[in-house]
């Protein structure tokens, strides 16, 4: 008891009034808001695809794709597309990561924690909501696909940021902020962009196996 007490000492900060009662609104609303949509029978039906949502959104998942992607599909043309995204997921896992270290703010109480890939248990911001923006605004501005992509995309974006609130996995404004953060790691790679010589030259320098002629280092002496 006393170790726990020394920690719980040791974790609580002092929060100005103000922003103290924000965060108390924020956790009654978000219980409103999550009891009033689950009287609508859609919201109802997405709660039971919830856990399905939270997987196709968690950072381990993308990037292990991503990087089966990379090498499975060796192909100049993609090269552009695979780095630059590479980049915003590595961004903003450490954004994530930084912003929760920082904050510290407490998820709410939830029973089925042992469900939950990873150790995380700080709330502010989402990082399933940022991770799904910042897909969203990848693959519809940055780096569009086709047209007829986009309607999925949206609503798998919309569906995630719903879900953690319907998982009572976040409060409304950890799901707001991480929206935000995920349409700002967009507008910073935007700025951040590799063309495709550089984004060629990153993958040969990743492997050997993957240089901008299709060759192998061993090929060039």
């Amino acid at each position: 008891m006393e170790g726990r007490s020394k920690k719980d000492e040791f974790e609580k900060r002092d929060i100005p009034p103000v922003l103290e009662k924000l965060l108390a609104l924020d956790v009654e609303w978000t219980k409103r808001f999550v009891s009033f949509s689950l009287n609508f029978v859609p919201i109802r039906s997405l709660k039971t695809h919830c856990k399905f949502l939270e997987y196709s959104c968690h950072g381990l998942v993308w990037l292990s794709a991503l990087l089966a992607i990379c090498w499975l599909i060796d192909n100049p043309n993609y090269y552009q597309t695979q780095m630059n995204l590479f980049v915003g997921l590595i961004l903003d896992i450490f954004f994530v990561a930084g912003i929760k270290a920082a904050t510290r703010r407490r998820r709410p109480t939830i029973d089925d924690s042992f469900l939950t890939i990873g150790p995380d248990k700080f709330s502010f911001p989402s990082g399933h909501a940022s991770r799904a923006f910042f897909i969203l605004c990848f693959f519809t501005a940055l780096d569009p696909m086709p047209l007829l992509f986009w309607p999925p995309l949206f609503a798998w974006a919309t569906s995630v940021a719903l879900s953690r609130l319907l998982l009572y996995r976040h409060h409304i404004l950890d799901v707001l902020a991480g929206i935000t953060l995920g349409t700002l790691e967009a507008f910073l790679i935007c700025i951040l962009w590799m063309g495709k010589d550089t984004s060629a030259w990153v993958m040969s320098w990743l492997s050997d196996e993957k240089l901008p002629s299709g060759s192998t280092q061993e090929d060039l002496f």
